[in-house]
């Protein structure tokens, strides 16, 4: 029978499907079920700095502080007081979730200031979370700031936390840089344990007759994973960090391909929403039975066997496929 059996975070994990942040883990109960159903790790929901600051302050001022900066706290997002958790009801749950069940209790943060990012990092840990998962949404709008100083403000971000917490560090990027494969060389040498690829955009819509930007959400597609398949592909071997990948994982397929390109894990929420949490055992024999047919002994035997540095047409990652691409459509 093939090992399904893969590392993350330094964990060594049953199988490399893990429930990323939703709904679907923020409470103990439905992190048990997770469980039995047989994801190997869970990502708790991000806990943000704005939901810290609201403790105290009134919601309009910490809504507009920092708006330039960090789309997740755009003022057309609802009254965070109704966002999941309170900062001490997630300490919480990471201390019940801990008690509940064996498999590692990843807790997220998003934060806006590195005295937000410490403080609370710090205290995820102290409560008994196994990893954090540090979630850099951002949105740069200010024409002043070059991509080297975001980069380079990511980066001493991911280095204080690295600085005060113990526990692995997870970091969960977008796909909206210049040079990708350097600014994951750069996290990786500042202590990040682990690459998350790739945050999904939630762009907001525009209401005409109302003339007010409201939330658009909807659920990830297969199609999705091309991206995330395609730079997991190139930076796998370029750095010591784990790879995750994140966003358009939704059958046995999407997560062989997935650890082919390099990752360790195959994060998975929409998949989840849309068909249930027996679709994770679902998948799980499927990967099995796909790996028994092909005569792969392991997960690990197959992780980054499709990556840049292993594959026979490097092109494939780069330009030449982008022609090969426009020239393969034939009109009808």
């Amino acid at each position: 029978m093939s090992d399904l059996k893969t590392s993350y975070l330094g964990f060594t994990l049953k199988n490399p499907v893990v429930a990323s942040a939703s709904p679907l883990s923020e409470s103990v109960p439905r992190i048990r079920q997770l469980e039995d159903a047989g994801v190997s790790a869970v990502v708790l929901p991000s806990l943000f700095e704005e939901q810290l600051s609201l403790e105290g302050q009134a919601l309009d001022s910490d809504l507009s502080r920092g708006v330039e900066s960090f789309a997740e706290s755009l003022s057309y997002f609802p009254d965070m007081t109704d966002y999941n958790l309170g900062p001490d009801s997630y300490l919480d749950l990471i201390r019940q979730a801990k008690k509940a069940v064996d498999i590692p209790v990843i807790a997220s943060l998003n934060g806006t200031t590195p005295g937000g990012w410490t403080l609370f990092a710090h205290l995820m840990e102290e409560a008994g979370a196994d990893a954090i998962e540090l979630n850099l949404y951002s949105l740069p709008t200010d024409p002043n700031e070059s991509s080297a100083k975001v980069e380079a403000r990511y980066e001493e971000l991911v280095a204080r936390v690295r600085e005060t917490v113990s526990i692995p560090l997870a970091v969960k990027l977008t796909h909206f840089f210049t040079a990708f494969p350097n600014v994951a060389r750069g996290l990786d040498s500042v202590g990040a344990n682990a690459l998350v690829l790739f945050n999904r955009f939630y762009q907001p819509d525009f209401d005409i007759e109302a003339l007010e930007v409201v939330p658009s959400l909807a659920l990830s597609h297969s199609y999705e994973l091309l991206l995330r398949l395609h730079w997991a592909g190139i930076v796998y071997g370029t750095v010591k960090a784990d790879l995750a990948i994140t966003g358009g994982v939704h059958t046995a397929g999407d997560v062989l391909k997935s650890m082919m390109a390099g990752a360790h894990v195959a994060m998975m929420t929409s998949a989840l929403l849309r068909n249930g949490l027996g679709h994770v055992r679902t998948v799980l024999d499927d990967v099995a039975r796909w790996m028994e047919e092909h005569e792969y002994d392991s997960i690990r035997q197959m992780q980054g066997s499709m990556s840049r540095r292993s594959a026979g047409n490097p092109a494939a990652f780069e330009r030449g496929n982008y022609m090969k691409v426009l020239s393969s459509y034939i009109l009808k």
